[in-house]
């Protein structure tokens, strides 16, 4: 305690951002500026993440691995794409140590530019057929590089616009950044759609799949800059340490905190299990087991992610009205009820586009629904002197344990066993919310 006392401001970053917050002194930093630097930031790191997973399926199967049938190679590419979720930990801990040492500014730059590099990287790497297995080795690194950056791109911005929020509308606030993860789901899906649609397959195999992932390094650059913007002001600084949004030594923090750790990974498990099986999955059955142009079901998954984010806006508004945990009980309880519906009538999904196109609009709007509030249930059981590190590395863990094997494990199993599997393994991760939730009982906090 008494270190917490005598603990001085945050590290500076460099003489530059010492500079720039010399000549941003009077800026006052409202919620919705704070709001619309964390979703610009995080639509660009979903981009770069969505980037990769619908190539995942339409690209790195025929390019990296053509030595596998379809669903084996479909098999590697998840496991390649698993990689970040398994470096996202470690990148939390690496760039933390950065932050104590060199300032938030400096580990901010370092983790976009290292998203935006390892992302544009991968449109100039060469084919299996070109160099062989070196293929396969630098796309694993590059998506490892991937992983690192985005567990060191965690800024506060999220936690410090629910803080700062008007107590009332704190729910409301807290779903804003979700808004990153449809918009850069659009953005993705748009441009592979465009390409896929207009372009053979051989030149999109062979030129037009490189393009989305040359985009990426200009997105991130903007989107590093919209929250340097902030970053460098002096009242940012201030209100940093007035809330005590300080990085925090990971060692003490898992030794003291290791229950809230636990728990805040598990509670969003509902939701992060549905949010690559309303997004990822979806595309490499169709893909594989179907006729239907993967190009022309991406542009429907691009319309259920508007309604995605509608309902991430529906999401605030009723958590402020009912509570954080009530709304995480309601949600999980619908996913349930649409898993069991998934077991019961895969067909649905299986035969015939109307079914399809209604399976991913309703699982869209579910995953809005939760989505919007797993954010503020990973953050705010935690001190608030150890939510910038604890919620950083809480979030890794719940994207790991929910998320990362997600499209391996469901293709793998429903290739074999059929589409049931795919509501086995979401009603797996809707009880396992209700259950930490029920074993839970003290309300969420919204502060």
């Amino acid at each position: 305690m008494a270190m917490d006392q005598v603990q001085g401001p945050l590290p500076s970053s460099t003489p530059i951002e010492r500079d720039a917050r010399l000549v941003s002194t009077d800026h006052r930093v409202a919620p919705s500026e704070i709001a619309i630097g964390v979703i610009i930031g995080r639509a660009a790191e979903y981009f770069d993440f969505f980037v990769f997973a619908i190539a995942s399926v339409v690209v790195f199967p025929k390019v990296f691995f053509p030595f596998a049938e379809p669903v084996t190679a479909t098999l590697y590419a998840f496991a390649m794409f698993s990689l970040a979720f398994i470096a996202r930990p470690i990148g939390s801990v690496v760039f933390t140590a950065i932050d104590r040492r060199h300032g938030r500014g400096v580990k901010l730059s370092i983790a976009m530019f290292l998203l935006g590099f390892s992302t544009m990287a991968i449109s100039f790497l060469p084919s299996y057929a070109q160099i062989g297995a070196w293929s396969l080795s630098l796309l694993g690194v590059l998506r490892i590089g991937q992983g690192l950056a985005l567990g060191g791109a965690w800024d506060g911005l999220a936690s410090l616009l629910a803080l700062n929020a008007p107590i009332e509308r704190r729910g409301f606030y807290a779903a804003l950044p979700q808004l990153g993860a449809p918009f850069g789901f659009i953005v993705a899906g748009t441009l592979f759609s465009f390409f896929l649609l207009n372009l053979s397959e051989a030149d999109f195999l062979d030129w037009g799949w490189r393009f989305p992932f040359f985009c990426a390094f200009a997105i991130n650059v903007v989107a590093t800059f919209a929250r340097l913007r902030l970053v460098a002001t002096e009242e940012f600084a201030n209100l940093l340490e007035r809330r005590r949004l300080e990085p925090s030594p990971i060692i003490p923090l898992i030794r003291d905190h290791a229950r809230e750790l636990i728990i805040g990974a598990l509670i969003p498990l509902a939701s992060f299990a549905l949010f690559h099986l309303v997004t990822v999955f979806p595309i490499s059955w169709i893909t594989l087991f179907t006729h239907r142009s993967a190009g022309e079901f991406l542009m429907v998954q691009c319309s259920g992610a508007f309604i995605c984010a509608g309902a991430i806006l529906a999401s605030g508004l009723i958590a402020d009205q009912i509570g954080r945990r009530m709304l995480l009980l309601i949600a999980a309880g619908l996913i349930a009820v649409f898993a069991v519906g998934s077991i019961i009538a895969p067909l649905l999904f299986e035969e015939n586009a109307i079914g399809q196109t209604i399976y991913v609009n309703a699982g869209f709007a579910l995953l809005g629904l939760s989505y919007g509030q797993s954010s503020g249930a990973v953050t705010s059981r935690l001190e608030q002197r150890y939510r910038y590190t604890g919620a950083a590395l809480t979030n890794d863990l719940a994207w790991l344990l929910g998320a990362g094997f997600a499209p391996l494990i469901v293709l793998f199993l429903s290739a074999r066993y059929g589409l049931a599997c795919v509501g086995l393994y979401l009603l797996s991760g809707a009880v396992t919310t209700l259950v930490v939730l029920g074993m839970s009982r003290s309300e969420i906090r919204q502060v």
